[in-house]
């Protein structure tokens, strides 16, 4: 974002800080894709992130009066949407004792008709989203939290561990476990 781009958001926070609401209307336009990117890989599609991602917004408008301008206006939003995705990681995990969600490692089935049909190939890559996704579900938080943003959001290592108000080191350690838990989990089903 370019000086000028960068001076027109702050100034927006600014605004929507002390009760304009017109202005926030446009901090939340500007950012929704984003928090909804990082909520939906956090927790998965579902009433969950949804509410994930008004709770980010509710913060937001919260924590604006608090915002000192030490990191850019996405990246205070994005750590707010990661927070939350935290905080609702942590009631699955008191309310339901684990996190995994879907359908049990038994129900994974690469049931097709016909494999050499276009369908049937459709059917096996959502098949195996769906087996990645909920190999990234039984992530805890703090290393789910790592992988979707060094992984499916590309953040750099600094940018996470700004984000997660975590050395980088804490980063690349947290990444390096999860990834290997993940493969784990995930080798047995590539091998079958």
């Amino acid at each position: 974002m370019d000086l000028e781009a960068n001076q027109a958001e702050r100034a927006l926070v600014a605004r929507a800080a002390v009760g304009d609401d017109d202005a926030f209307r446009q901090l939340v336009r500007a950012h929704e894709s984003a928090v909804a990117s990082v909520v939906i890989a956090m927790l998965g599609v579902g009433d969950d992130a949804e509410d994930v991602g008004q709770e980010t917004f509710v913060r937001l408008l919260r924590a604006l009066p608090t915002y000192r301008g030490d990191s850019s206006v996405r990246t205070f939003i994005t750590r707010i949407a990661v927070n939350a995705s935290l905080d609702m990681i942590a009631k699955r995990k008191r309310s339901a004792r684990f996190i995994r969600l879907g359908t049990s490692d038994d129900d994974i089935t690469a049931t097709a008709s016909d494999p050499s049909s276009e369908f049937s190939s459709q059917h096996d890559r959502q098949e195996e989203a769906n087996i990645v996704r909920r190999a990234v579900d039984s992530l805890d938080g703090k290393h789910r939290a790592v992988v979707v943003l060094r992984v499916l959001e590309e953040r750099s290592t600094k940018e996470a561990a700004e984000l997660l108000g975590v050395p980088e080191g804490t980063v690349m350690s947290r990444l390096t476990r999860a990834m290997k838990k993940l493969e784990a989990i995930l080798r047995p089903k590539i091998d079958r």
